[in-house]
């Protein structure tokens, strides 16, 4: 009889030989994961009647303005392609700032107050995937109400008119802004324990982008003037020719002057400011603007110059300005991007304060409230 002799096992690699887990498989676990959030949060929304009846209205609302600017611009401009859209983009940037705080302003203290955020805590659903995934679906939701304006870009297109290169970068801007007040809504609704309070606050932050800036640009002009003293012009004019002849009398008077140069930068993070700088401007035969985004653009570029001491060699002999627009575009420099800078840090900065309030176990919390 032989006798079976014990086998051993094999020895354990050592950790460092151990093949490592796969990173790209635990990325897509984590990105499943954060859809299933935006699809519940999407279903949610799409069960929503509201949501389908304020559709409707921005729709209506929309169509009826654009039909009235389309009337009112026959015999006055040829292609009104481009004034429609343009109008049909701020349209949508105002409609969206208006609607978008309702429909994040209470994602997450709205769960909250209705007793089912504590049911997706429990699950494998991390806080930054429950926060980001509300951020995005909210952001799908308010792009809604860019799709229903669709038809009325398409028919600003076929009225001719129309740049492709004002298409290509304004429409990502304000897809852009949609994300950034849908995540600021988002990121208030978790920091902040009341949903009116936290949907208040939003609007808020919205209004003091869109009207605030303008306010405080207004009241610092007002605040900054300075007094100057400017040379005294006259002009002759030739009623046979109709030309007008500059003359410096060689005296001086004293003016205020509003510093826009040193506030302009309070305008920078406006939306509408944003958008309008962003999009390359084009000019007509006399060198200025022709469409609307351009005209706002020129405003603000006009704003960062210093005063300019006005003389005769400023016009030519017909008493027009010789300084065109375009000029005033090559002697001054865009500022959208350090605007959508500071929008899109607002909208990270609110974000991870969400994340780092919906966090759970929570080591303190403020007396009275609760973590889910």
């Amino acid at each position: 009889m032989t006798q079976t002799q014990a086998q051993t096992p094999p020895p354990a690699a050592p950790p460092e030989a151990r093949p490592a887990p796969d990173a790209r498989a635990g990325l897509g676990a984590w990105l499943r994961m954060l859809w299933v959030v935006v699809g519940l949060e999407l279903r949610q929304r799409v069960r929503s009647v509201a949501w389908y009846v304020l559709l409707g209205v921005v729709a209506l609302v929309v169509g009826g303005v654009i039909v009235v600017l389309w009337l009112s611009l026959q015999g006055y401009q040829r292609d009104i392609g481009g004034a429609i859209f343009a109008t049909t983009i701020f349209l949508v940037m105002l409609v969206t700032s208006l609607v978008t705080p309702a429909l994040s302003g209470n994602a997450i203290n709205g769960d909250r107050e209705a007793g089912t955020l504590a049911s997706t805590q429990v699950t494998q659903v991390s806080a930054t995937q429950l926060v980001l995934g509300k951020v995005v679906g909210s952001w799908i939701a308010s792009l809604g109400f860019l799709a229903v304006c669709v038809p009325f870009m398409l028919a600003a297109a076929a009225l001719g008119g129309l740049r492709p290169e004002a298409v290509l970068v304004s429409i990502p801007i304000v897809v852009l802004e949609i994300g950034v007040v849908s995540a600021i809504g988002v990121g208030l609704s978790g920091v902040i324990r009341k949903p009116v309070l936290s949907t208040v606050v939003s609007y808020l932050v919205v209004a003091t982008f869109a009207v605030g800036t303008l306010i405080g640009f207004g009241v610092a002009t007002i605040a900054l003037q300075s007094e100057e003293q400017r040379p005294e012009l006259t002009w002759e004019y030739d009623e046979t020719t109709g030309n007008a002849t500059c003359i410096d009398t060689g005296r001086t008077y004293e003016t205020v002057v509003p510093r826009t140069d040193r506030v302009w930068w309070m305008l920078a993070a406006n939306p509408y400011v944003i958008l309008a700088d962003a999009t390359p401007p084009h000019f007509d035969s006399g060198g200025y603007p022709d469409d609307l985004f351009g005209q706002i653009a020129l405003m603000v570029r006009m704003a960062q110059e210093p005063p300019h001491i006005e003389s005769c060699a400023d016009y030519d002999a017909r008493g027009a300005w010789e300084d065109p627009a375009e000029g005033v575009f090559d002697r001054t420099a865009p500022s959208w991007f350090v605007g959508m800078a500071i929008h899109v840090g607002l909208a990270a900065l609110a974000t991870w304060g969400a994340i780092v309030a919906v966090r759970a176990p929570a080591r303190t919390l403020a007396p009275g409230s609760r973590i889910a």
